[in-house]
């Protein structure tokens, strides 16, 4: 019985009617929560200013986020930048071979710095700079023309795509219980509405009957409940569309909101179970089993690398030529037809 009155209740009644109203409060909530996608970047190098130095020793790797600005990359290494320079001229050179003056996405100032604007992934691949300059003997005034070249690895990135791998255990009289379907299919339901106005959406969810001896105790009867929580319910293509950067940042944002949303619903199935029932429902949620696991996909021709990609182990970065990923994985696969050039393949 439900607060000491009213008759009795069915094993799905208990715990499910006051289940829906938990929900319906979270359905009036308003829409999503994200943000525009930010300006962040990743890059490896001596960093100053947003600037980024090059490295006549090395080669600098440089991870962009997909649609922002890249940071000025500087065409000769900071301790040259702190000495006179005389009469330098710089040339870019971009993945194409062709020099990148007076190309519309890049912003090329007189002292040899270079941004690339608006990022995408076919984008992706050597820079190098080349700086002539001066140096003049203080004795003779003798010139001699130095060359320096400079080498930068320019990586689109994105964020990955969060989704959540969530499991709760319930307490059952038994698992032949026709109840049991039941009551799962009405949980699904009702986790669906707690998180639909965030365009997220329940998946993969499943369960299994065990039975379970703890010590000092009975033989029990528990409902192990498994789902993922994912943000690309119907609809969502519409919310990025909204957004004037790429949307990743404001996807993850709901599904977080949509993690929160549910761990609270369990939380109050806690309480209601110690406050508002005489009478526990013969299904009901086993206090403190909530669970969460975060996962990560990529979109298609992006994949994760902690080893080639170290110091950007967390991203997304933009497939190498020669590599390929079709899927929401989190893996560029090696193509078998090594004719494939281009940066950010979906397909082999």
């Amino acid at each position: 019985m439900a607060g000491g009155s009213g008759g009795p209740r069915s094993p799905l009644r208990g715990l499910l009617g006051m289940a829906a109203v938990v929900a319906a409060g979270w359905a009036a909530l308003a829409g999503g929560t994200g943000r525009a996608a930010g300006e962040e970047q990743h890059a490896v190098g001596l960093i100053k200013k947003n600037y980024i130095y090059g490295d006549n020793r090395h080669e600098v790797n440089v991870y962009v986020k997909i649609l922002t600005n890249s940071p000025f990359l500087v065409c000769m290494d900071l301790a040259l930048s702190q000495e006179v320079v005389i009469d330098p001229k710089y040339l870019w050179i971009g993945p194409d071979g062709k020099s990148l003056e007076g190309q519309i996405h890049v912003n090329l100032t007189e002292t040899g710095k270079l941004m690339l604007m608006g990022f995408k992934e076919s984008m992706s691949g050597a820079y190098t700079c080349t700086l002539s300059h001066k140096i003049i003997e203080t004795m003779t005034q003798e010139e001699v023309n130095v060359f320096e070249t400079y080498r930068f690895m320019i990586y689109a990135y994105r964020e990955a795509d969060h989704a959540y791998q969530i499991s709760v255990r319930f307490t059952t009289k038994e698992c032949e219980l026709a109840a049991n379907t039941q009551f799962f299919e009405e949980l699904k339901k009702i986790l669906d509405n707690v998180i639909s106005d965030l365009t997220c959406r329940i998946v993969e969810s499943s369960y299994k009957c065990h039975s379970i001896k703890i010590p000092n105790r009975g033989l029990l009867h528990e409902l192990f409940v498994t789902f993922q929580v994912n943000p690309f319910a119907p609809g969502w293509e519409e919310v990025c569309r909204q957004t004037p950067y790429d949307c990743e940042d404001a996807t993850n944002m709901r599904v977080q909101e949509a993690r929160d949303r549910i761990r609270e619903f369990f939380h109050k199935q806690t309480y209601a179970l110690k406050h508002e029932f005489q009478t526990v429902p013969a299904i009901h949620y086993v206090d403190s089993s909530f669970s969460v696991t975060h996962i990560d996909s990529c979109r298609p021709g992006f994949g994760k690398n902690d080893i080639t990609h170290k110091n950007c182990a967390s991203c997304c970065v933009v497939c190498d030529p020669g590599t390929y990923s079709p899927d929401n994985e989190v893996t560029c696969q090696i193509c078998a037809r090594p004719q494939v050039k281009e940066y950010g393949a979906k397909f082999c």
